[in-house]
């Protein structure tokens, strides 16, 4: 059973920075392929990047194309959240995941963390 859990959420102005972590424990993080998700107030959970397990081929969702940047170490098994460039619409609570096989998909996904907010002031 793998445990996830996202210190790093926060409060920041828009065009601003902020990077998320994600440490997982219980399990062999190198075998799973980490995902990011989202879910802002009435909407569903989407997709935000995933990276995966030794490839380290990433994947985003056109909305944070070349703003947001996910990277891994699997040494410290944890996973990584770059966002730059941030808006309002980016506010949302994050998820962490881990899965495998997995790319884009939230079903593919096993593992979820509990969840940390993101709030862009404009």
């Amino acid at each position: 059973q793998v445990q996830l859990v996202e210190p790093g959420g926060g409060l920041v102005q828009a065009g601003g920075s902020l990077r998320l972590s994600c440490a997982a424990s219980g399990g062999t993080f190198s075998s799973y392929t980490m995902g990011w998700f989202r879910q802002a107030p009435g909407k569903e959970r989407e997709f935000v990047a995933a990276i995966r397990r030794t490839s380290g081929r990433t994947y985003y969702a056109d909305s944070v194309k070349g703003r947001f940047t996910v990277s891994r170490d699997n040494a410290k098994d944890t996973v990584y959240l770059q966002m730059n460039k941030l808006k309002p619409e980016d506010t949302a609570v994050y998820y962490c995941a881990a899965g495998w096989p997995a790319t884009v998909t939230s079903e593919e996904y096993n593992y979820w963390g509990q969840g940390t907010q993101v709030t862009v002031s404009s």
